[in-house]
């Protein structure tokens, strides 16, 4: 590690330790190495000890940056793998993280859209409407029209930090790669890699405003997804503007049940939603925390989900896709032969696993939790359960599929808090079925023939000239290929006719030898050995012209 990634590894220690994060490991965890190196730090005390340990946990990750910001977002919204307490204080991290100054967001606006900010808006609000770990966001209205609005900056001197946590994960990554067993597997390197990806697509607003811009086209005109309008002409790298929604927080299940919302529908939407983006349109929102979803005050009966933030987006290809749903429909249908066999045939697993210990190791773990409600199954100890399962099978990690796997934990934690009773897989099962249905059969079919009918139309004219040049060219490589033959035939005649000629040189050889030891047949000898010479020759000259 280079001293830049030690400074970072230092500072990390420091605020982990003044914080006393050490203290809140379990006392087995406590062994007398980890004792003694924590002693060593004599200097890093406990800053904070009469704070609760979530409060103190919340203020650790708020020190350590970004990237450890978004890492407790996501423990948040798992209630059923943290401790209440832990829970509520790391649910503060969606939105509500320290805000700079707005008077340095006016500046940053301005230095980004060239000009004073009451050229372009009226009422712009200093006081942040909401912040977050890499931008926070401000109210205003258009001056042309009037609209309401909200402004997002990106915060100052952020990137620098991020680097350093991303210099620092690669390094860690390249040691684990080089001197932990088994880390082929796991792929760390090529995971830091996608999330170094991820990250730095944060970094850039233009690309958020393209990828709502993208969701808002997909969910067009739909009940279950609206997507705020991006305003793009006032867009920038460091700055986003967006129309502003007025929404209820889906974290605030009191303000939710108050305004009359129908929980169950909306659980099922928000499984409606994922599997949708995931494998209608490739495309989905790979940030779904509570922070960044709302759900409209209109029409409660019929609940709309509000999805704002898309600086983070996943996609996967088409085999990756086909893979995902056969394996869920054979999860959901409790046919783990075939979860198996899927596994092999998309390389995930070695192929020469044996299919029947695989599939008994995926049924020990599925089988229990089939049949109850979310509120009874805990996905997290399903996944670590999976993953100790994959562990054993060395089942290769695969870095596209990371961003669904977190996207997935966040589905299952909004869904357990809005109506722990939903039945996910009758919810989701029906979906993937149809699904199926559309990429295979003869309905697949057709839907081939109008995608590619364009095409086709376009290039009908040409046909006829398409097929005389086919069968020009079969003529003439037929020809080509007659000749070929024919070549070959003469050079392997000759091939014979040498190898012939030096088989009776060597023979001849052989008697000339023995003919010149019998006095009686010296002549004769020495006949054979001229001979030998001649039929030698004249295997060589057709070897040669070979």
């Amino acid at each position: 590690m280079t001293p830049r990634e030690f400074k970072r590894l230092y500072r990390i220690t420091a605020i982990l330790l003044e914080q006393g994060i050490d203290e809140l490991a379990p006392a087995r965890y406590q062994s007398w190495p980890a004792r003694l190196a924590r002693r060593s730090l004599f200097w890093l005390n406990n800053q904070t000890p009469e704070l609760k340990r979530g409060t103190r946990i919340r203020l650790a990750f708020e020190a350590l940056g970004p990237i450890f910001i978004k890492f407790g977002q996501m423990l948040s919204t798992r209630r059923d793998l943290l401790p209440p307490d832990i829970a509520e204080e790391l649910a503060l991290l969606q939105d509500r993280v320290p805000p700079f100054s707005g008077q340095i967001a006016r500046q940053q606006i301005e230095a980004s859209l060239g000009c004073p900010i009451e050229t372009l808006f009226d009422e712009f609000d200093e006081t942040p409407l909401a912040s977050a770990s890499i931008a926070q966001v401000h109210t205003a209205r258009l001056k042309e029209s009037g609209r309401e609005i909200v402004i997002k900056v990106i915060r100052p001197d952020i990137a620098p930090v991020i680097d350093a946590d991303l210099r620092l994960m690669q390094a860690l990554a390249r040691l684990v790669a080089r001197w932990v067993p088994q880390s082929a597997r796991l792929r760390p390197i090529e995971v830091v890699e996608e999330y170094r990806r991820t990250i730095e697509g944060e970094l850039n607003l233009m690309r958020e405003a393209a990828n709502a811009i993208q969701l808002r086209r997909n969910f067009t005109g739909s009940e279950a997804l609206y997507v705020p309008e991006i305003i793009t002409e006032h867009c920038r790298e460091q700055v986003l503007v967006m129309e502003r929604i007025y929404g209820i927080p889906v974290s605030d299940i009191a303000a939710l049940e108050a305004n009359g919302t129908n929980m169950k529908l909306l659980a099922e939407r928000g499984v409606e939603v994922f599997f949708t983006q995931v494998f209608r349109d490739s495309f989905f929102h790979a940030d779904m925390h509570p922070g960044n979803i709302f759900v409209s005050h209109q029409h409660p009966e019929n609940p709309l989900w509000i999805g704002i933030d898309c600086g983070i987006v996943g996609t996967l290809n088409r085999e990756d896709k086909r893979y995902l749903a056969e394996n869920f429909l054979a999860f959901f249908n409790r046919d783990y032969r075939r979860v198996a066999e899927l596994h092999v045939e998309s390389g995930w697993v070695p192929a020469d696993t044996k299919v029947d210990e695989f599939e008994f190791a995926i049924r020990t773990v599925l089988e229990p939790i089939f049949e109850k409600p979310l509120s009874e199954i805990s996905f997290g100890h399903v996944l670590l359960n999976l993953f100790n399962t994959a562990r054993h099978f060395n089942m290769t990690v695969q870095p596209q599929l990371v961003l669904l796997q977190k996207t997935l934990l966040y589905v299952e934690g909004l869904g357990r808090q809005l109506y722990p009773q939903l039945d996910l897989w009758q919810t989701a099962k029906p979906y993937l079925e149809h699904w199926m249905r559309e990429q295979v059969g003869p309905k697949a079919v057709w839907n081939a023939i109008k995608e590619k009918a364009p095409f086709w139309a376009e290039k009908l004219p040409e046909l006829p000239e398409l097929v005389y040049e086919t069968l020009r060219q079969t003529r003439h490589q037929q020809r080509h290929f007659d000749q070929m033959f024919a070549d070959f035939r003469r050079h392997s005649r000759r091939q014979g006719q040498a190898r012939y000629l030096l088989g009776v040189g060597a023979s001849l050889l052989l008697a000339g030898v023995f003919l010149l030891t019998q006095h009686q047949y010296v002549a004769w000898g020495q006949f054979c050995l001229a001979s030998t010479g001649v039929c030698w020759l004249v295997g060589w000259l057709q070897t040669r012209n070979n």
